[in-house]
């Protein structure tokens, strides 16, 4: 059978690095003949890319494994493969529980997927282009993966057990996967991610080189470039001058915190406490205003109290982090924190998550208020048909879990992916509403 005739299903679950890992793996696919198909329905090969971070993401993992299974019967599917962070640690007891599965794929094979799936169809490998990447997300931004694995061993997490040590991809390589970015999908905006973006360049350059590397993406035609996931203990001044001073990097930056308590954050083997945390978010804002600050807290780990979480609530209080994300805590096998007691109730955790959730809420709605008639340039992304209207990001907010900015545009023709200035009108909640100037 050509490869030409064979298609192939993806689908990608879980973080961004994941993300970029499927959309690599697609290119090469691609690159080798095989067809890449939206429709599961039609992919005689479906291929599910797993997250293993926490239990709910473990039960989505396992919940489209079942469900891609049954395109066995009601499809085309001959194959079904799984690859990513659930299959790497469980694939071999998920592999007996769900007899649909035909193989899996490991970390470290990821490269070799044509030679996975060439087996799988008794074919040979030939590269017929040199895609580097087929973008899952809009075509007007793309993240870049620039490190993988993770030193830093939080106690409540899997993810140097499931990829390891932290490792770092050379510049001139980053340098290239963007600006063929650029050229093939003709990206504005480049959003930077990794288990921890401010460890790159330690294991390969002996130093901190994302200041650097940061200078070296402003150079391509890239418009902007977005920091997720900055240990905090790791962002320098260097770094905050670069994002204050750079036109082109976003005022923006993600730090995940993950709670308030110096007794919870020793014993999640973080290094920060609640005095430098505050210091950390003071300084950020001294050096720029404008900054938009965003975290996360993993909510109910072992033994936490009412006092533990009064702590975020106090930090919350402050109004220094305009975007928050609330977690609960789940065990993960194999990590310092599985063990530890006494485990907090789930029912007591999402209470928690709620009251937490509540104040930021509230203050996310201060920030609205105070900017009723301000301007923002803004990525158009799509139209709201509800609402009847058009909606995008600026530079404070990151794609799929911040605020968006809703618009109208008067006997104006708009594209998507495009810029425009929008003057904010009002607000509803979470989102601004304002209308193209």
């Amino acid at each position: 059978m050509s490869k030409q005739t064979i298609k192939i299903g993806f689908l990608s679950l879980g973080c961004d690095k994941n993300r970029v890992d499927s959309e690599k793996m697609m290119a090469k696919l691609s690159n080798a003949g095989y067809e890449i198909t939206p429709d599961a329905s039609l992919a005689e090969i479906i291929i599910v890319n797993t997250c293993g971070f926490i239990e709910s993401a473990k039960q989505e993992s396992i919940n489209a494994i079942l469900e891609m299974a049954e395109y066995k019967q009601s499809g085309k599917c001959r194959y079904l493969l799984i690859s990513g962070c659930l299959a790497e640690r469980y694939g071999a007891e998920l592999a007996k529980s769900i007899e649909e599965i035909d193989g899996i794929i490991l970390l470290k094979n990821n490269d070799d997927i044509v030679k996975t799936v060439d087996a799988c169809c008794n074919n040979n490998s030939e590269i017929v282009s040199d895609e580097v990447r087929i973008l899952t997300t809009p075509s007007h931004y793309a993240y870049l993966k620039i490190a993988d694995g993770c030193d830093n061993r939080c106690t409540f997490c899997a993810i140097p057990l499931i990829r390891g040590g932290y490792k770092s991809q050379p510049i001139e390589a980053l340098i290239a996967e963007t600006e063929k970015l650029i050229s093939e999908y003709q990206i504005k905006e480049l959003i930077l991610v990794a288990q921890d973006v401010t460890g790159y360049g330690t294991d390969i350059y002996s130093e901190y080189k994302l200041p650097e590397l940061i200078r070296r993406l402003s150079a391509t035609d890239v418009k902007r470039i977005r920091l997720m996931y900055c240990y905090p203990e790791r962002i320098t001044d260097d770094l905050l001058k670069e994002i204050a001073k750079n036109d082109k990097v976003c005022k923006y930056i993600d730090i995940p915190i993950q709670h308030a308590s110096d007794r919870i954050l020793k014993m999640m083997n973080r290094k920060s406490t609640y005095s430098s945390i505050v210091e950390l978010l003071k300084k950020i804002k001294s050096v720029s205003p404008d900054i938009a600050i965003r975290t996360t807290f993993l909510v109910g780990f072992p033994s936490e109290t009412e006092e533990d979480v009064d702590k975020i609530k106090e930090l919350l209080n402050m109004k220094l982090i305009d975007h928050a994300g609330f977690f609960g805590y789940s065990r993960e096998e194999g990590t310092i924190a599985c063990k530890l007691k006494p485990q907090v109730k789930k029912s007591v955790i999402k209470r928690r998550i709620k009251e937490l959730a509540e104040i930021q809420r509230k203050n996310v709605e201060m920030k609205n208020a105070e900017s009723v008639g301000k301007t923002f340039e803004v990525i158009y992304e799509g139209i709201d048909y509800d609402k009847q209207m058009f909606f995008g990001r600026s530079q404070y907010n990151a794609p799929d879990i911040d605020t968006l900015i809703y618009f109208s545009a008067k006997d104006k023709v708009l594209q998507i992916g495009e810029i425009y200035k929008v003057i904010i009108k009002d607000y509803e909640s979470y989102d601004l509403i304002g209308e193209v100037k």
